[in-house]
C-alpha cells in the first residue's frame, strides 16, 4: 500500500480530485490503515524524479533501522525542525542519539510547508513584476504567461536538493541511530518503534501538528486541499476558495492569485491577518483588493456541496446566506498537534487541547521527557522549533534551566507586502497594563522604497512608555522578514531603542526606516530645557 502525504484525507482527495490527482492507493484502506500508514512504503505525489530523489532522502524505501543496543541518552520523536535539531546536537556533543519519524523526515518545513511555499511564493512574485513591468519603462512580451506546471516541477526540484540536509543517511553519517516507523510510549523511559524496544534517559517529544478539520457540514463528501496536499498539485484550479486569512490562507491567496487563479478567502474575522497589528493587516488587504481577490469578511461557514461545476462554499453574513462556487477549496483553519498513537499515557505524559503539556522549561508531566515545536503549543514557526530544541538540549542533558518565556520569536507573513512582528502589539500591550511610547515611519519618505516602487508599508517600533526597551515592533515591506532580524538582535541583546541610530546602515537600502526610528526617539529626548541650553551654549561658542 503506498500513501501520499495527507493520510486524513484519502477519502475525499481520492473521490473529487480527478483533475488534479494528489493521492495514489492500492486499494481503499481501513481506519487502521490509516493509523499506521508511517509502516508502508512512501510516494510523494506526483510520481517524478524530484519526488523520488525526495523520498530516497527523507523515507527510503529500503531503510533498515538500526539495532538499538544500550540506554539513549536522548530519543527524539518526530523529523521535523525540532526533532532533528536535538538529535542531531546530543550526537554532536558526544551523546548516543536516536531519532524516530513515522513518515517524511524534514516534517511539515521541509515536505509541505516552509520550502514549498516559499518557492511558489517567489514564482508568483516574478509573475506579478514580469505583470507589472509597463510601470518600470520595461514592456515584456504579450506572448508570456505563468506555466503552473514548471512552477510545480521547479519546486519540486528545489525541494528534492534541500532535502539533503535533512536524510535519513546525513543523520546517521553524524551518529544517530534513525528509525523509520511510529513511536509509542510503554513506560516512563522505554519506548517501541515496530518490533524494536528502546530505553532512554531523557526524551524530546517533537511530533509536530497537522491541519485542522472545519466540523462543517459536507467538508468531508466535497474534498479540500491543505498544505499537506496542495503541493502535490500538477494543474492551476481556475478558482480557489480559502478559508482562513492566516498566514498559509492569505500567503497562497496571493500566489495563486497572481498565477491566474480567481481567488476568493473566507474569514470569520471583520479583517485578514487578525492576529496582525490593524494597520499591518490594512496595507495586505488593500493590496489583496487592487489584486483582485475577493474577500469575504465577516462570514460564517455554513456547508460545502458539490455543483456541476464544481464546489461550493455557503457562508453565512449578517443573517444573510450566500454562495462561493469555486473548482477547489483550500482549508486553513489552524492547526491540530499530533499527539495521537504516542502511548503519552503509559509515559505519564498529560496533554491539552493545544498539545502535550509542558513547564517553562519545556519538561513534561514526566521530567524525563522533554517536548519542542510545535506539539509543544506556543510559537509554531520552524525557527521557533528550533530554539525550544535547543533550550531541551540544554535542560535535558546538562542541567540547565533555559527557559521558554526568555525567548524573543519574531515571525513573518510572506505574503507582498511581507507583514514581520516581534514582541507586543499595542493591544498586548493593553491587555497586559504596560504603558508604551510608539515610533514609526512610513516606508514613503524612504530613498530606497521610492525608487523600488514598494513604499506601502511602514515599520513601527513600540517601548515601554518614557524608556528606551523595545517591547515589540512590526515590519510592512517588502522584506520585512530580513529587517525585523535587526530588532530582534536589540530586544534578545537587551540594546535600546537608540542603538539603531548609531547603527550605520547602508544608503539606499529600506532598512534605512529603521535607523530613522532610532533618530525619532533620540529626537524626542531632545527636551525644551534641553534645547535652550544647546542653544545657550551654541551662541557662547560663537561669542
Amino acid at each position: 500500500m503506498t500513501f501520499s502525504i495527507e493520510p486524513r484525507n484519502l477519502w475525499t482527495d481520492q473521490r473529487h480530485h480527478t483533475g488534479n490527482r494528489l493521492l495514489k492507493l492500492a486499494d481503499t484502506p481501513s481506519e487502521t490503515d490509516l493509523m499506521s500508514y508511517s509502516d508502508q512504503a512512501v510516494e510523494v505525489l506526483p510520481a517524478d524524479e524530484f519526488n523520488d530523489q525526495l523520498v530516497n532522502h527523507v523515507h527510503p524505501p529500503d531503510w533498515q533501522n538500526p539495532t538499538p543496543s544500550g540506554k539513549y541518552n536522548l530519543v527524539a520523536i518526530g523529523g521535523g525542525t525540532a526533532g532533528l535539531i536535538s538529535s542531531i546536537a546530543t550526537a554532536g556533543l558526544g551523546g548516543k542519539s536516536a531519532l524516530i519519524e513515522r513518515h517524511l523526515l524534514g516534517g511539515d518545513c521541509l515536505n509541505v510547508g516552509c520550502v514549498p511555499s516559499k518557492a511558489l511564493i517567489r514564482a508568483a512574485r516574478v509573475a506579478h513584476t514580469v505583470r507589472e513591468a509597463g510601470e518600470f519603462g520595461v514592456h515584456a512580451s504579450p506572448a508570456g504567461g505563468v506555466m503552473f506546471g514548471e512552477v510545480m516541477q521547479r519546486m519540486r526540484r528545489l525541494r528534492a536538493g534541500i532535502s539533503r540536509h535533512d536524510s535519513a543517511q546525513s543523520f546517521t553519517d553524524a551518529g544517530v541511530d534513525v528509525f523509520l516507523g511510529q513511536a509509542t510510549f510503554t513506560g516512563p523511559n522505554t519506548l517501541e518503534v515496530g518490533t524494536q524496544k528502546l530505553q532512554f534517559a531523557k526524551a524530546a517529544i517533537c511530533n509536530g501538528a497537522r491541519p485542522a478539520r472545519l466540523p462543517v457540514e459536507g467538508f468531508d463528501e466535497v474534498g479540500y486541499l491543505t498544505n499537506e496536499t496542495l503541493f502535490s498539485l500538477t494543474e492551476l484550479p481556475k478558482s480557489l476558495i480559502i478559508i482562513g486569512s492566516g498566514p498559509i490562507g492569505s500567503e497562497m491567496a496571493q500566489a495563486f492569485r497572481r498565477f491566474g487563479a480567481q481567488v476568493h478567502i473566507i474569514d470569520k474575522a471583520d479583517r485578514i491577518m487578525s492576529r496582525a497589528e490593524p494597520e499591518a493587516s490594512a496595507v495586505v488587504q488593500s493590496q489583496f483588493e487592487t489584486e483582485g481577490i475577493h474577500l469575504h469578511l465577516n462570514s460564517k461557514v455554513i456547508r460545502a456541496e458539490l455543483t456541476s461545476d464544481g464546489k461550493r462554499v455557503v457562508v453565512e453574513r449578517d443573517g444573510q446566506q450566500h454562495a462561493i462556487d469555486g473548482e477547489e477549496i483550500l482549508l486553513a483553519v489552524g492547526r491540530t498537534p499530533n499527539v495521537d498513537d504516542l502511548g503519552l499515557n503509559a509515559a505519564g505524559v498529560e496533554t491539552t487541547e493545544r498539545g502535550v503539556q509542558v513547564n517553562d522549561y519545556l519538561q513534561t508531566t514526566n521530567p524525563h521527557i522533554f517536548a519542542a515545536g510545535d506539539i509543544a503549543g506556543s510559537y509554531q514557526f520552524t525557527h521557533a522549533a528550533d530554539a525550544m530544541a535547543r533550550i531541551c538540549i540544554r535542560n535535558a542533558l546538562f542541567f540547565g534551566r533555559g527557559k521558554l518565556s526568555k525567548l524573543v520569536v519574531p515571525n513573518c507573513t510572506y505574503t507582498d507586502p511581507e507583514v514581520a512582528q516581534i514582541g507586543l502589539t499595542p493591544a498586548q500591550a493593553e491587555q497586559q497594563g504596560i504603558a508604551i511610547d510608539s515610533y514609526r515611519q512610513d516606508l514613503s519618505s524612504v530613498d530606497r522604497a521610492i525608487l523600488d516602487g514598494e513604499t506601502d508599508g511602514f515599520a513601527v517600533i513600540h517601548t515601554k512608555r518614557g524608556k528606551s526597551e523595545i517591547v515589540g515592533a512590526t515590519i510592512v515591506a517588502s522584506h520585512a522578514g530580513e529587517m525585523i532580524g535587526e530588532v530582534s538582535l536589540l530586544m534578545t541583546k537587551g540594546l535600546p531603542v537608540s542603538a539603531l541610530a548609531d547603527t550605520i546602515h547602508c544608503y539606499p537600502t529600506q532598512v534605512e526606516v529603521l535607523k530613522r526610528i532610532g533618530d525619532a526617539y533620540n529626537k524626542q529626548k531632545l527636551t525644551p530645557f534641553v534645547a535652550g541650553l544647546f542653544r545657550r551654549l551654541l551662541a557662547w561658542r560663537r561669542s
